[in-house]
């Protein structure tokens, strides 16, 4: 209870300055003193559109929205006011409120670079001191943890990136796999046209002409006839022979 009750203190402090020829600060400002955080931040609205330059009315208003427990909105403010604010003591006090949303949503390293924000605009401040330090051991104690969806959305993404390069290659393999296979048929094709060529014919296709030279057939009657005529040869060579011998008579001599 002491803490929550260090770190929101500063809710409370500087809602009141500021206020001259704006009439509808000064009137949220008792709004807000009554707890009427609603009306309050109706009539912060009104102030922060007059002058929407100054730090006061988005620091005040984002005082009346924390208190109706929107802490976004008065996040939002807050940043607001820090960015307008002129003067150490209204960065100061906005960094610290800043630091308290932080706080309540338990966004410790937040709340930690809010807190030490708003000591570097007044080093001196206790509360912002305390609320630091308690911020740091809030942190220690509390590690942020990885954030689940973002980490599957990480490895999602990671995953549809493999898959599509993994497709990417594979579409590639297949076409080099087609080329070469066309490089391949092609070659074959070259080679089976000069080996098949017809034997008869020459490299431009025309017929080649008959060797001279004797068939078969014309060759075995040529045989034939050698055959026939040293047959004839040697009948003959036998005949003489026969009539060349001496006759033998009965004559004894």
């Amino acid at each position: 209870m002491k803490q929550f009750i260090i770190y929101s203190l500063l809710l409370f402090a500087v809602v009141a300055f500021g206020q001259e020829k704006d009439k509808a600060l000064p009137k949220a400002n008792d709004e807000f003193a009554e707890k009427k955080f609603a009306n309050a931040e109706a009539d912060y609205r009104i102030s922060q559109s007059n002058n929407p330059k100054k730090a006061i009315a988005s620091y005040n208003l984002g005082n009346s929205i924390y208190r109706q427990n929107q802490i976004g909105e008065a996040q939002f403010s807050f940043s607001r006011a820090i960015k307008n604010a002129t003067i150490r003591p209204e960065k100061h006090q906005a960094f610290h409120n800043l630091g308290n949303t932080y706080m309540k949503e338990k966004n410790y390293s937040a709340a930690v670079e809010a807190y030490k924000n708003a000591l570097r605009n007044d080093p001196a401040d206790e509360e912002s001191r305390y609320n630091f330090a308690l911020a740091k051991k809030m942190l220690k104690d509390n590690p942020p943890k990885k954030d689940d969806k973002k980490d599957k959305k990480d490895k999602k993404d990671k995953k549809d990136k493999k898959d599509k390069q993994d497709k990417k290659d594979k579409k590639d393999d297949k076409k080099d796999k087609k080329d070469d296979k066309g490089e391949k048929d092609k070659d074959k094709k070259d080679q089976n046209g000069k080996d098949q060529k017809d034997p008869n014919k020459g490299q431009d296709g025309k017929p080649k002409p008959e060797k001279a030279g004797i068939s078969k057939q014309r060759l075995q009657n040529l045989l034939d006839a050698v055959n026939n005529e040293e047959k004839k040869i040697q009948d003959r060579v036998n005949a003489n022979k026969v009539k060349g011998k001496p006759v033998q008579t009965d004559k004894d001599w």
